[in-house]
């Protein structure tokens, strides 16, 4: 029943046929639990093994790498087709492993309902499990519980829910049983209580009307199941590269075969070579070095307190262009703070940290006040500790930032308090409560009657609007007095004001009542107002500006009033030194459907107040409509969706939901802002990384098929083999693109916009340097074969293991070859990296082991090199490393400036 909120008690639990001093009956029970079935959120679909390993199969340089094979064994080359088989085998495994760890969101959602309820059944209060309750159940409430089902409330006793994982609203909402219209947004149900939130406060008790997925809950976790995960820019640039070369590979093979087959040529020669173009034009090795340079980023993110979730989403880090943080909890505290108080004889500031020195707690323009010295202070905060249902231990009564359970807004006012010297226990001791009149929606404030002596201390709390209402007198220097039309306007305009800083206001007032059965609320005098702040992080302004310099938009997202999340905005630097303007999104806004202008007003703005769930998915894909990559901040159980639909979802460890973190793809162990700061700088880090290495191994790879191509066009004889390519790509070109993957990177990377989401890994530039790359190593093989053929008279097999050799270095010392172009020759990011002189020394001993070991050598078809092999092989392949580092030095020698990184 949707509207139930609007229903009366006797409404709503006629509409459910149940009795409140009964409960259901057990039939009753059974026949609703098989109608309605088990109060559980269905199951997401598990990822199936096959789905898995059939997706691994699906990229097109796997298929090349299939059709190769398979050639090979059509014409008898079994040696060559098992081991392209084995590469396969290989990559696939890999791929399959890392995808199977791929998180299950729904079921952290799922694990919700697994807690106890108490209920109210056949006139018998029991405790049953969540998953066991129907509709019409009476459900009994107390504070701490976690709620297992939508409930129409039917009691509550000063009874507060913490929503702010379902609303995002920062502050306990409190309920009551009145209805409210039905067109009331799901903040404003104050009749309601929702499963998956908390009872801050207070008891109460409710009919369930709604179990399962048909609770509000369960409407998020649908948006979970809808919402598709995006692909990474990262996947994408890998696929779109790996179909550039298999398209040029193809069309090559076809070429340089159809060429050699009309010059007469044998036509399994032909195949043969078609087959080492395939192996020779993809790099084998990319998704094995891709993986490890990831898992390498993710490790170094884990000593910065963010864990990644999927390999992936590191390097999307690097490609953010806008990061939606939620306020609650991520920009903020979670946690309200007593900045000011305003009364009529001046405003005092109330600092929120420092020593316990009370004189740097409170002060008025600048100068330290006494509060024993300031009545109305002093008073205002006696009444905030007395008007108050909080708690602290006595531990906590001795600190000046305690902790407790309760009501954040009633700790932060005994932490004001406490400031002052004031506890509640002592105050207590002195007025002891006599009487409560519990807070209501309806009256907007609270009261609490207190002994002293022969009369009552009444003191009151609430909105500045509804206590002003009720009051005839204001306290002056002077002392009280009569609160005329001029003065309550004046009061009403400091309200205003003092909101307009982003403040939640309390007024306080008090008076003296003979009888403890007086109305709380006649008569009052306006003591003070209380101006309280959901305090920002510490760190995030600096983290913002970083962001800012970064080029990365932030955007923050929150359940909070409009003149709170401006305030939070222009403390955190969103505004630029200016109040952003605030979007209230009243609906969802359909990125298919809104007008241009419209658009532009959304994705420009850098605040969104009063955002529900599905606002926030919709956001996300609005922004990724518009060509952003999307990181997604959160902690609820609201956030779940946009987590999952962002680019990359990114939730806190400490405050978050299991949900949330199940759904996201990074967990900030610290809850800090600034580490997601310090993941983009090693995302971006890690791209840079990932285009050496792929430069690095395509122009080795590209000067493979040049080699052959070349030599087959000539006329020579193969100076490759099919397996010596194999050999190559997966052992020697792996282990210096794995040290150019976890090199440290650039330290100013972070002082350069995003690049455009649309660039790809490998742009014209690139291309560029990999074709000049690849034609000197090209030539220096073939000059090294052909002197190895016509010089050193060599047959066959010596004169390819000397082309072997050849471009086995030349492809060793060609990683010196990827540090920045105007970097210096000798020092430079590339060798300072230890990890590049070890895959140097370990990729010369495996080439040794191809020359020199027995089996090894006979199956790539290699023989032992004598000295003047080694010589020539040596002497060539050191030609290229030695043009390039030539041509960097005269060329900055000619054009000094700074550096440029590659």
């Amino acid at each position: 029943m949707t509207e139930v909120h609007a229903l009366t008690v006797a409404e709503a639990l006629k509409s459910q046929e149940v009795s409140p001093e009964t409960g259901l009956t057990a039939p009753q029970v059974s026949h609703r639990r098989r109608r309605y079935g088990a109060n559980l959120l269905r199951r997401a679909d598990r990822f199936a093994v096959w789905p898995i390993l059939v997706h691994q199969l699906r990229s097109i340089i796997v298929w090349l790498l299939a059709a190769a094979a398979g050639l090979a064994f059509l014409f008898g080359k079994g040696t060559e087709g098992a081991a392209i088989v084995v590469i396969l085998t290989l990559n696939t495994a890999l791929g399959f492993v890392m995808e199977l760890r791929a998180m299950r969101s729904m079921e952290a959602l799922r694990r919700l309902s697994l807690v106890p309820a108490k209920v109210r059944r056949e006139g018998r209060v029991a405790e049953i499990s969540a998953q066991d309750l129907v509709p019409g159940d009476i459900v009994i409430l107390e504070a701490g519980d976690v709620v297992t089902a939508d409930l129409r409330l039917i009691e509550a006793a000063n009874l507060q829910c913490d929503e702010s994982p379902l609303t995002g609203e920062s502050v306990p909402v409190a309920k009551d049983i009145d209805p409210v219209p039905a067109d009331r947004p799901l903040h404003a149900r104050t009749s309601m209580a929702f499963k998956g939130t908390a009872i801050a406060g207070g008891s109460g008790e409710g009919v369930v009307v709604a179990t399962g997925m048909s609770s509000e809950l369960g409407r998020i976790a649908a948006l979970v199941e809808t919402a598709e995960s995006e692909r990474s820019p990262l996947e994408a640039r890998l696929d779109r590269l790996g179909g550039q070369l298999v398209w040029a590979t193809l069309a090559l093979a076809a070429v340089i075969t159809g060429l050699g087959v009309s010059a007469g040529r044998d036509v399994l020669l032909m195949v043969t070579t078609a087959v080492a173009l395939a192996v020779a034009a993809v790099p084998e090795g990319l998704p094995v070095v891709a993986t490890m340079a990831l898992a390498r980023g993710m490790w170094r993110m884990a000593r910065r307190n963010a864990l990644i979730e999927r390999l992936s989403a590191v390097e999307t880090l690097g490609a953010t262009t806008v990061v939606l943080v939620d306020k609650t909890g991520t920009l903020t505290e979670n946690r309200m703070s007593v900045v000011k108080v305003v009364a009529d004889d001046g405003t005092v500031e109330v600092a929120t940290g420092g020593p316990l020195n009370r004189d740097t707690f409170f002060a008025t323009a600048g100068n330290a006040v006494e509060p024993e010295t300031h009545g109305s202070l002093r008073l205002a905060l006696e009444l905030g500790v007395l008007c108050n249902n909080a708690a602290l231990s006595t531990e906590g009564e001795q600190k000046a930032e305690a902790r407790g359970v309760g009501d954040p807004l009633e700790l932060a006012l005994l932490a004001a308090g406490i400031k002052a010297g004031i506890t509640r226990s002592a105050l207590l001791s002195a007025l002891p409560e006599i009487r409560e009149e519990a807070f209501s929606t309806a009256t907007k404030m609270m009261a609490t009657f207190h002994r002293q002596r022969d009369a009552h201390l009444v003191a009151v709390k609430g909105a500045p609007e509804e206590v002003l209402a009720h009051c005839t007198q204001v306290l002056t220097k002077e002392g009280p007095v009569a609160l005329d039309a001029k003065r309550r306007e004046e009061w009403l305009r400091r309200s205003e004001n003092a909101a307009g800083e982003g403040l939640r206001l309390i007024a306080l007032a008090t008076k003296t009542a003979m009888s403890q059965s007086s109305d709380p609320y006649d008569d009052l005098t306006f003591v003070a107002l209380a101006g309280l702040l959901d305090p920002l992080r510490p760190d995030v302004a600096r983290a913002v500006a970083d962001c800012r310099n970064a080029g990365v938009k932030v955007v923050m997202l929150t359940g909070d009033h409009a003149a709170t999340a401006r305030k939070i905005a222009l403390d955190a630097g969103l505004g630029d030194g200016e109040a952003p303007a605030v979007v209230e999104l009243r609906g969802i806004p359909d990125p298919a459907r809104i007008g241009e202008e419209e658009r532009k007003q959304l994705l420009s703005a850098k605040v969104f107040a009063r955002i529900s769930p599905d606002a926030k998915l919709a956001l996300v894909s609005l922004y990724q409509a518009g060509g952003d990559i999307v990181a997604m901040t959160g902690d609820g159980v609201n956030d779940a969706p946009a987590l999952k639909k962002a680019d990359i979802g990114i939730a806190m460890g400490q405050r978050g939901t299991q949900v949330a973190r199940e759904a996201a793809a990074m967990v900030l162990k610290d809850d800090s802002f600034p580490s997601i700061v310090a993941a983009m700088h090693q995302g971006r880090v890690i791209f840079t990384n990932i285009r050496k290495f792929v430069v690095y191994l395509m122009s080795c790879n590209l000067a493979e098929i040049m080699i052959i191509g070349l030599a087959t066009l000539s006329g020579l004889p193969l100076p490759l083999l099919p397996l010596q390519i194999l050999y190559l790509n997966l052992v020697t070109d792996v282990f210096p693109a794995f040290a150019l993957g976890v090199g440290e990177g650039d330290a100013e990377v972070m002082r350069r916009p995003p690049r455009d989401p649309d660039e790809p890994i490998v742009g014209a530039t690139q291309w560029s340097e990999i074709g000049a790359y690849a034609g000197l190593i090209t030539v220096a093989t073939l000059a090294a074969f052909v002197l190895a053929l016509e010089w050193l008279d060599h047959g066959a097999q010596e004169a390819v293991t000397v082309s072997f050799l050849t471009l086995s270095l030349a492809q060793l010392w060609h990683v010196l070859n990827m540090s920045a172009w105007r970097s210096p020759v000798l020092v430079n990011e590339v060798t300072r990296n230890p990890f590049v002189w070890g895959a140097l020394a370990l990729c010369v001993g495996l080439i040794v082991l191809a020359t020199h070991l027995p089996g090894l050598s006979s199956l790539l078809g290699l023989s032992v090199p004598g000295p003047e092999t080694w010589i020539l092989a040596i002497a060539a392949s050191l030609s290229p490393v030695l043009a390039v580092q030539t041509a960097r030095f005269l060329t900055a020698a000619r054009r000094p400036g700074p550096k440029q990184h590659r």
